[in-house]
Order: C-alpha cells, then structure tokens, then sequence
C-alpha cells in the first residue's frame, strides 16, 4: 500500500532532524525532506528521508514540486522568512482539498484564538503593545487557519537549544555566558520533544488533533544560575552566568528580541504544561538531559550548541521582518 506522503519544511534544523529522523524509523508516511540550499541531502537520507526536495519560502517556484502529492505538512520558519511563509500559505489554502494536515510550529503567547487577547495589551508592562515576535507567531497560525486548513499547533516554550548559542564563544574560551534573565524562570522546551509531539500528532492525524493547540514546556522553570550549573556539569568545567542589562542585550540584538526576552523575565514562560505528558506519555526532556543524552538524530544539546545560529552580536535579525505587516 502507498504510504501518504509528509512535507518537513526546515528539515536542517534542529526540530526538523529530529522530525525526520522519528518517522523514518516509524515507516507510516513517505518522509520527504526540504533543503534550501544544497550539502544536506545524504544526511536527511541517513537520518530517514525518502525524499528530499529543494524548497525556498522566497520562491514560489519551488512550492508546487515540493507540494506535489503531499497530504501533510510540519510548517516552521524562522523569524524572518514570515513574508514567505505568509504567501505560502495561501498557496496552500489553494490546495484544502489536498492537504489534509498543518501541524505548525509556533510559541506560548502566540494565543489570539484561544484565549482573551488584545494585541495592544501587553501582559505587565502599562500601555505597550504584546511582544511584535509573538504576534508574528500568531500570524503564523492565522494564516493557516485563514486558508481553511485542518491546522494543529505546537506553542512552545523558549527553545534550550537557542538560550546560550549567541555565547557559545565566550562559554568555550572564557567559561561564562550573559544574558538579561537573571533569576526568572522558565520551563525552556528541548527540541527533541517538540519533534516528538509533532511526530505523535502527525501519526495519530488530524481526526484527532485537528484545531488543537498544545503549549510543550520543559519539566521545571529555570533560572540561570541552574542553567549555568547543569551547562558546568555537562561541559566538566565551571561556567559562569554574568548578568547583562536589558538595554546591552537590546544594543547587541535589536529591540525586536529585546521586548521579547523582557516577557521572559516576568514569569510568563514560568508555568509548566501537561500537554507534552498527554502527548507522549512520558515527561519533557530535562536541561541537564538534553546537554547529555542523544536525540533521534544523533546528537547531545551539548554538541549541537556550536553549531548555525541566526542571533549574532552587533546585529539586528528580525530588522526587516519587524516591517512585515498583516493586512
């Protein structure tokens, strides 16, 4: 019997590895993998690809060969891809009678249809507006609901594998990392476990998690002193947190992620999910397992913290998708 066949856009990263590799070894779909550029492909087929497509959200070229067939998809994107992936999915309401499944990636926050919400309200902060990144997120997810697609949501928590990757220098060569969180804390998620919730709702499909949104959230809030002390375990070394100021943090990464981190520190992402239990059936992955133990794909969090990052010091990421509007 043909298997149906599963679309993982962002399949070079970290979730996405991790996605692949989990249902290759499953053998329920034809897994076919999409690259923006080319080196990947023999990885993607190790890990479990049957396919593998170029793809590019700037090219709408490449969408229809990459959609030829396909009945599910796991969508994700980063930050400054959301005009294409915006356009993309009208593209995709073009095709309801085809795709099947959406199963997005998005963030905690990002909760304009399910919960009371104003995008002018900030949740602690007097007269400012939500955070422009959580409610670029949300457009994430409209616009697939929009399009009349059967859409499930992932919300997650502040990736683990994205809290220390602009210090990895500093952490390697000097033994310290610094950053404006201080002692808030938050549930940081393991990616390997957003992979798995996808992998778990793509299998059991969209009669069963169709227009459900899921927050995944690590075990336990954190602070960074604890975040500091399991990197140190880890790594067999002491590693320092040194405070930074959230204006510093806002000079070196642009006011777009400045705001953002600032809803870290006030105990929004401080709560801990069930729905990753509800999930899976077991717990998350915790900050000290995922530095240490291996994930489908094959590596430790550890291995994986010096590796691509799109956060880099001296330089504003989200400059050009902060002028992206949602008319």
């Amino acid at each position: 019997m043909t298997k149906p066949i599963v679309l993982i856009t962002s399949s070079t990263g970290r979730i996405g590895r991790e996605l692949v590799a989990r249902l290759g070894a499953a053998d329920q779909f034809t897994v076919r993998a999409c690259v923006f550029s080319d080196g990947s492909e023999e990885r993607l087929r190790a890990l479990g690809a049957d396919e593998v497509v170029h793809f590019d959200l700037s090219d709408a070229e490449t969408w229809g060969p990459a959609l030829d067939g396909v009945t599910s998809i796991y969508s994700a994107s980063l930050d400054p891809m959301l005009e294409g992936h915006l356009a993309f999915c009208e593209e995709l309401g073009r095709r309801t009678d085809q795709i099947e499944h959406v199963v997005r990636v998005s963030c905690m926050g990002a909760d304009t249809n399910t919960a009371s919400y104003d995008a002018t309200k900030h949740s602690s902060r007097a007269g400012a507006p939500i955070p422009l990144m959580l409610q670029h997120y949300w457009w994430g997810e409209k616009s697939l609901i929009d399009a009349g697609l059967n859409v499930t949501v992932l919300r997650n928590n502040f990736f683990m594998n994205h809290l220390l990757k602009t210090d990895s220098e500093s952490i390697d060569s000097e033994g310290w990392f610094s950053n404006p969180l201080g002692n808030s804390r938050n549930s940081f998620v393991a990616t390997r476990d957003i992979a798995e919730a996808a992998a778990v709702v793509l299998a059991e499909g969209p009669t069963q998690h169709a227009n459900k949104f899921y927050d995944i959230t690590g075990p336990e809030p954190q602070n960074m002193t604890e975040i500091a002390a399991d990197l140190s375990a880890a790594m067999g070394k002491t590693i320092e947190y040194r405070a930074q100021s959230m204006e510093d943090f806002e000079n070196d990464f642009g006011s777009t992620r400045a705001e953002f981190f600032e809803y870290l520190t006030n105990g929004f992402y401080c709560r801990c999910s069930p729905d990753f239990y509800n999930l899976t059936g077991h717990k998350p992955t915790s900050y000290a397992d995922y530095l240490t133990t291996v994930g489908a794909a094959g590596e430790t969090g550890l291995e994986e913290l010096w590796q691509g990052n799109l956060w880099k010091k001296g330089e504003d990421a989200m400059k050009d998708a902060a002028a992206v509007t949602n008319d």
